[in-house]
C-alpha cells in the first residue's frame, strides 16, 4: 500500500476560501463553474446546493474521474442560482445548458428531438405510447424530449394499481417495474368495479396535465390497499409525475 505523502489538492477552497462553501444555502438551485475569463465550463443543479458545491473542494486524483479534475483545476468562480424546488432547479438546469453548452458537460447541451406521451382510451382498456408527433385520436402531453420515457413509466405504474386495487406488485407485468415497457402499453380493466375508473381516467389526466396534482393524486389513491413497499414505490412514482407535470406548468407561465 503506497502512502501518500501530500494531501489532496483543494484548488477551489484556494481559489474562493473554505467561508464560500460554508455560507453555501441548502436549497436546490443551480450552480456555474466558471473559468478565469469567465466563460462557463459546466452547469449543474442539486437539490442541496451546499452538499453538492462541498463535494467539489477536495481534488483527489484516485477517486475523480480525469474529467471531473480537468474541472475543478480551471474553473475560478463558481455561481449559484437559488430556485423554489429540485424541479424547477431540473427545467432551469435545462435551460442554461442549451442557452450556454458548456464544453464539461455532455447530456443536455443539444434540443432532444421532441417525443410526446399519448394516451387514448377504448372499451377494455387505456393505452399509453411515446410519439414522435400529436396524430388522431390520441391526446398528447409534450413535447418532452427523452422525460418522455420516465414520465410514461411512472405514469402507468400508478394507473395500474388504481385500474387493478386487488393486485400486488409481483403481478405487474414482467419488467414495468424497472420502466421496461412496449411501444404501446395497454391498461386493460376486469369486469365489475374497476370499470368505472376507466372511464374516469381520461378526465383526470387531463386535470393533471392542467396541473391539478393533488385531485389526480386524490383519484389514484382511492380504494386502495397497498403493503408498505407498494405505498412507497408508488410514493415514488407519484413524486416523479408531479415534478415532471409542476415544472412543465411553470414553464408555460414564464412571460416570453
Amino acid at each position: 500500500m503506497q502512502l501518500r505523502l501530500l494531501p489532496d489538492a483543494q484548488p477551489l477552497v484556494d481559489r474562493l476560501g473554505r467561508d464560500f462553501f460554508r455560507t453555501l444555502p441548502t436549497h436546490p438551485g443551480v450552480y456555474l463553474l466558471r473559468d478565469s475569463r469567465d466563460d462557463v465550463l459546466y452547469v449543474g443543479k442539486a437539490k442541496n446546493l451546499r452538499k453538492r458545491l462541498n463535494s467539489y473542494r477536495v481534488a483527489n486524483p484516485e477517486r475523480l474521474p480525469r474529467r471531473l479534475l480537468r474541472l475543478l483545476h480551471q474553473a475560478a468562480r463558481i455561481e449559484w442560482q437559488a430556485c423554489p424546488d429540485e424541479a424547477a432547479a431540473l427545467a432551469r438546469e435545462r435551460e442554461l445548458l442549451l442557452t450556454l453548452r458548456p464544453r464539461f458537460n455532455r447530456a443536455g447541451v443539444w434540443p432532444a428531438s421532441p417525443k410526446f406521451l399519448a394516451w387514448r382510451a377504448t372499451e377494455t382498456a387505456l393505452e399509453f405510447a411515446i410519439r414522435a408527433e400529436k396524430k388522431d385520436g390520441w391526446e398528447c402531453h409534450g413535447p418532452l424530449g427523452a422525460n418522455a420515457v420516465f414520465l410514461r413509466a411512472a405514469l402507468v405504474r400508478l394507473l395500474w394499481f388504481s385500474l387493478h386495487p386487488a393486485r400486488r406488485v409481483t403481478a405487474l407485468p414482467d419488467g414495468w417495474f424497472h420502466g421496461r415497457l412496449p411501444e404501446c402499453v395497454s391498461l386493460g380493466v376486469n369486469a365489475g368495479v374497476e370499470a368505472h375508473l376507466l372511464i374516469e381516467a381520461p378526465a383526470h389526466l387531463r386535470r393533471l396535465f392542467a396541473g391539478n396534482v393533488e385531485i389526480f393524486a386524490g383519484w389514484l389513491g382511492a380504494g386502495l390497499d397497498l403493503h408498505p413497499f407498494e405505498r412507497q414505490a408508488l410514493a415514488v412514482d407519484l413524486e416523479t409525475v408531479t415534478e415532471f407535470v409542476l415544472a412543465a406548468v411553470r414553464r408555460q407561465n414564464v412571460p416570453g
